[in-house]
């Protein structure tokens, strides 16, 4: 007697519960919202102004610049938590 094997199921794609338990998620959603957060900055954030105490020099620096050195560590200590440790789990 002859039996046939049944076909491969259907590749199941993970729930929401697994996509949302994954550390790379997080981390890509901090990283997206501490860059939204440098562009605010950029769009609606002050200038800083510094002046020489004889008050004849002036600079102006947008803020943005130090925010966005402040992100720019930021997403590289994000990334190193968030994807440094699932790399390790796979060796």
């Amino acid at each position: 007697m002859a039996t046939m094997s049944r076909e491969p199921a259907a590749p199941s794609w993970p729930t929401w519960r697994v996509v949302l338990s994954l550390t790379e998620v997080w981390a890509s959603f901090a990283i997206a919202v501490v860059w939204l957060a440098v562009l605010f900055t950029a769009i609606y954030g002050p200038d800083m102004l510094t002046k020489s105490s004889g008050g004849s020099d002036s600079a102006t620096i947008p803020s943005v610049a130090v925010v966005a050195l402040f992100a720019s560590f930021a997403t590289w200590a994000i990334a190193k938590y968030g994807y440094g440790r699932s790399v390790e789990h796979k060796r």
